[in-house]
């Protein structure tokens, strides 16, 4: 009898209930640490404190409440150890990116093989404390009993029942999350901002959501979705500089993409030496664009590629050049092939990175001279692989045996994050920052300078100069977000949304006969260099799906828009729902700001669904049915 009664008092159900309530507890500690203090989310009030202390909860609930029911104790320790390493994969793509992992970029893990000491150098020994509480899961699922006799054993209902309490705790989470930001889970290119609000496991489950939404469009695609684009081309088709029109035509074109390069550099110093002393003095010899805006996502350099080739915007999640490789696209590449140029690639990766070999077919390319083309030798390696100097004279080489015209893109490789050299090639020092990152930035531009100069005076003496235009263009940002300070303290003012946004500019140089030397303001970014170059070359070029406008046009807009779905104008910049003017950089009325965003939020959407939907397909069909509604209006006419 009184064994009996200890027994039942023994097996109190609330002790197992308090281990649920230990592991619920070290995993949410875990992700408010990482939330609040690894990623930087911009927390601006305690409301939004108190959001990203409570938006963990609905996200562990489901995962441990799924574990459990698929497979008991072993299940809850498996989702531990998942959410775990999950937090930490985020961690790591955030170091590097200042992003969240989405599903298209897990489809690229066959990237890091190339990323090399990129991998190394956002790895941190302390990272080991990330993974003690593991340890901790462990012992409180296997070794501690709730009773004297008993180990502590989940039941599936009580799976049920943790999966279930995550739906209620979700929608409290999200009513709450929408007193700060309403209409949240429509703005999914802001991930920073979903993190904030739902927490960054949420955040996956929505991906999830959204990838498979976007798998539906193409599916469900037909051609009457191409309409709105085409309307809305129309309406802001703006006439390209006449007087520019097939002032090169006829010319080769090389296109070269220079490695993570900022105008910022430009005319800039550090130490007393000029980064770029090179280009300094180059860009007095053709066309400089000082207000042009790179316009990459996720895809970083194919990104930037993507949009050269097409005038279309990429994607926000992931990259279309592993996402779309298989879409139909009118691309520069096929259409100047149709006007009887040979189009190259020079680029000396693995073929297969960023699924280059797989898209530049799809893109029209002829001839993709990759890593095994290149004499790559250890001796001439560093970093992230063949050094730019070497590059540079390899493919000059080639590019001399090439059948004329040719359009010929170049993508260098040594200005690359973690910003390494040879000590032979270190030609000024390191800068005095509190960030080693842009310390070390400061000495790869200086290289990339030198190589430059290498290349463009042996390009000079060659056959090619008189019968070539060069277009020379930053892919992208180096330097992130997360060195915000130390830019501040190299550039010597404080780095606001404004000054962040103005980082994001890149250099655009075109060289070239006919191209008159000058220092060219006009507001753009990369989504224009299609329809300049077509227009210098004299192409007439069919396809309306572009979204770029010609650089040296008049009439064009003033407007360029990020992926983010911000914008700059003649007049205003717009950054996450804040408007600046854009010469003095005072914040002015957000009011002023409302049309650029909504334009942008337009376009944005107008270019997704073209991508996702495969639209491109449609084309032919298309502009059928319009010449034919076209006929119909005249004749009732």
């Amino acid at each position: 009898m009184f064994t009996k009664t200890k027994s039942k008092k023994n097996n109190n159900p609330l002790n197992k209930w308090l281990i649920y309530a230990a592991v619920i507890a070290i995993f949410w500690l875990k992700m408010y640490f990482i939330q609040g203090s690894i990623f930087t989310l911009d927390v601006e009030n305690a409301n939004e404190a108190a959001i990203l202390a409570f938006n963990p909860l609905s996200s562990i609930f489901l995962l441990f409440g799924l574990g459990i029911l698929l497979a008991g104790r072993k299940g809850l320790l498996a989702t531990y150890i998942f959410g775990s390493v999950l937090l930490y994969v985020n961690v790591l793509f955030y170091r590097e990116y200042n992003d969240f992992i989405t599903i298209p970029m897990l489809g690229q893990v066959a990237n890091l093989a190339g990323l090399g000491s990129s991998i190394t150098n956002i790895l941190s020994l302390t990272d080991v404390f990330l993974f003690v509480d593991v340890f901790a899961a462990v012992f409180l699922l296997f070794y501690l009993k709730p009773t004297r006799f008993q180990s502590f054993m989940p039941k599936r209902r009580e799976g049920f029942v943790l999966a279930v309490i995550a739906i209620p705790l979700f929608l409290a989470n999200l009513a709450w999350a929408e007193t700060e930001r309403t209409d949240l889970l429509e703005r999914a290119f802001d991930r920073n901002m979903l993190v904030k609000y739902i927490g960054v496991i949420n955040y996956h489950v929505y991906d999830i959501v959204l990838q498979g939404q976007t798998e539906m469009k193409k599916t469900f695609a037909d051609s009457n979705e191409l309409v709105p684009a085409l309307n809305y081309l129309n309406e802001n088709k703006t006439e390209p500089n006449s007087e520019m029109t097939g002032v090169a035509e006829g010319k080769n074109v090389i296109a070269l993409s220079l490695e993570s390069t900022q105008t910022f550099v430009v005319d800039n110093e550090v130490n007393g030496e000029e980064l770029t002393p090179y280009f300094n003095d180059l860009k007095e010899e053709g066309a400089y664009f000082n207000n042009f805006y790179h316009q990459v996502k996720q895809g970083r350099t194919s990104d930037s590629e993507f949009i050269l080739d097409n005038s279309m915007y990429g994607l926000n999640r992931g990259a279309a050049f592993f996402t779309h490789s298989g879409n139909e696209y009118e691309a520069t590449p096929e259409v100047l092939g149709e006007n009887g140029y040979t189009s190259t690639n020079m680029h000396a990766n693995d073929k297969s990175f960023w699924n280059r070999n797989v898209m530049y077919d799809s893109l029209g390319y002829d001839e993709f001279y990759s890593k095994e083309d290149y004499d790559v030798t250890e001796e001439k390696s560093y970093g992230w692989g063949y050094l730019d100097e070497y590059f540079f004279s390899d493919s000059l080489d080639k590019m001399e045996e090439l059948e004329q015209p040719f359009y010929n893109k170049m993508i260098t490789l040594t200005n690359h994050h973690p910003f390494t050299l040879p000590e032979d090639k270190k030609y000024i020092e390191e800068g005095d920052t509190s960030s080693g990152t842009l310390n070390r930035f400061f000495q790869t531009i200086r290289y990339q300078d030198e190589a430059l100069k290498q290349f463009v005076e042996d390009f000079k003496e060659s056959d090619l100069y008189d019968d070539t235009v060069l277009v020379i263009y930053g892919d992208h940002f180096g330097i992130s977000e997360n060195h915000q300070q130390a830019m501040g303290e190299y550039l010597d003012k404080d780095i606001n949304e404004y000054e962040q946004f103005q980082l994001q500019r890149v250099p655009l140089l075109m060289i070239g006969e006919g191209i008159e030397p000058q220092e060219n303001d006009t507001v753009g970014g990369q989504i224009d260099l299609r329809p300049t170059i077509m227009n210098l070359l004299g192409v007439e070029d069919d396809n309306p799906v572009q979204f770029g406008q010609d650089l040296f046009s008049e009439d064009r807009r003033e407007m360029m828009i990020t992926r983010d779905g911000d914008f700059a104008s003649d007049e205003y910049v717009g950054v996450k729902g804040s408007c600046f003017d854009r010469e003095t950089g005072e914040e002015v009325e957000g009011s002023a700001c409302e049309p650029g965003f909504e334009q942008a939020e337009e376009e944005l959407g107008l270019s997704d669904s073209i991508v996702y939907g495969d639209l491109l397909r449609y084309l032919d069909e298309t502009e059928m049915i319009e010449e034919e509604m076209n006929e119909t209006g005249q004749q009732e006419d």
